[in-house]
């Protein structure tokens, strides 16, 4: 399929683009170097409409299509990885949770506040011991009259410190198993809700990971978000958008390796010319640029397919799947095209290597991609 981009599709892209070299990239390496979070560029773009892109304008967004957001995002991973993944949690995760599954209550208190960027949100599923397996999480939440009791512990949150909302999963009925599962929303500063560890990272150290513990915690029954029971379900949801977010950043930051490799082998010289002159090295180059396209085509047509309303499960998961570990490729040779100089911390090829690893990773990792592609094909009689 053949992509051809609306005026207003191309306008934004412009703008992220120009945003996202002038004001975002500048700070990237020594935010990766202090690990300090990119707050100054959220409020940023929170003025651009870039934190409720596909939020309705009646809650404070812009009413994006998911093509226009891709684009987007993967402008801002092209400069900074660790700004790119706050957003797509916010955007893909949170704030499409809650126009989801939300009340029309929910919607107006913390939408307008999301887009607004007030409120930056997180999602917490992961636990110590639930990783791909999220009915096997055990965080409770016991209804007590107006109220439910939140105890246990996730893991590998993303944005968990600097968050002031987070989607959280618990059992309201463990006999149900995933039916048993409901999602709450949840405010910082809730007594019994407290940040703990935070992860040091091999990448995307400019956003914080980190535990978030609960312990008797008391949510009010009005902030469960749809009906109890319904949280595996919202979560699955949630993550076919999220891994959209994940292959688009997977696209910005595969762009900016491959750019720097091209920029690279026109300066540098080896045997009495540019080493772009050697057959070898433009292989590479044209096998990078080639997969980078499929993956972007691939990514294209998932969000397509989302904007069209039709199920995009599949497409979600072979878009995550091949962008992510597209990337893990294109930054490695990216390197290679360095030599030596890729290794060190004096070009941005070093972090852009390390920022994709986790790529392949989080949000579902490559193996559970294929678990759910297999699925959805042996399911569905019409596939070939």
């Amino acid at each position: 399929m053949l992509f051809r981009l609306t005026d207003e599709q191309l306008m934004i892209q412009s703008m992220v683009r120009e945003f996202s070299r002038k004001v975002v990239a500048p700070t990237a390496a020594e935010r990766d170097r202090t690990k300090e979070f990119p707050a100054d560029n959220l409020k940023q773009m929170a003025k651009l409409g870039l934190l409720g892109m596909m939020v309705p304008p009646e809650y404070g967004g812009e009413g994006a299509d998911t093509i226009s957001y891709v684009l987007a995002l993967s402008e801002i991973a092209y400069s900074c990885a660790s700004t790119a993944v706050v957003m797509s949690v916010h955007n893909s995760i949170v704030c499409e949770s809650i126009l989801r599954f939300g009340t029309e209550e929910q919607k107006k208190k913390y939408l307008t506040k999301l887009t607004a960027g007030k409120m930056i949100g997180a999602f917490g599923l992961t636990e110590p011991e639930a990783g791909s397996d999220p009915v096997s999480q055990t965080t409770t939440a016991i209804r007590d009259g107006d109220f439910y009791i939140i105890n246990g512990t996730k893991r590998f949150t993303t944005t968990g410190k600097n968050s002031h909302l987070v989607i959280v999963t618990a059992k309201t009925d463990d006999a149900q198993r995933h039916r048993g599962i409901s999602a709450f929303i949840l405010e910082k500063g809730l007594p019994g809700f407290k940040v703990g560890h935070m992860e040091d990272k091999m990448g995307l150290r400019a956003s914080d990971t980190t535990d978030l513990i609960f312990d008797n915690c008391r949510v009010p029954a009005e902030n469960l978000l749809g009906q109890e029971g319904d949280g595996f379900k919202l979560a699955m949801t949630a993550l076919d958008s999220g891994r959209i977010g994940i292959a688009a950043q997977s696209i910005g930051v595969a762009q900016a390796a491959l750019d720097a490799a091209i920029r690279y082998a026109k300066e540098r010289s080896q045997f009495g010319q540019k080493i772009v002159k050697f057959q070898g090295l433009r292989w590479m180059i044209a096998d990078m640029a080639t997969e980078l396209e499929a993956a972007r085509q691939l990514t294209m047509s998932a969000a397509a397919m989302k904007d069209q309303k039709t199920r995009f499960t599949r497409q979600a998961s072979m878009a995550k799947l091949f962008a992510s570990e597209m990337v893990n490729r294109v930054t490695g040779k990216a390197i290679q095209i360095h030599g030596g100089y890729g290794f060190t911390k004096d070009y941005d090829v070093e972090r852009y290597y390390r920022d994709a690893r986790v790529f392949t990773i989080y949000e579902g990792t490559s193996e559970i991609q294929r678990v759910v592609i297999s699925n959805q094909l042996l399911k569905d009689t019409r596939s070939p």
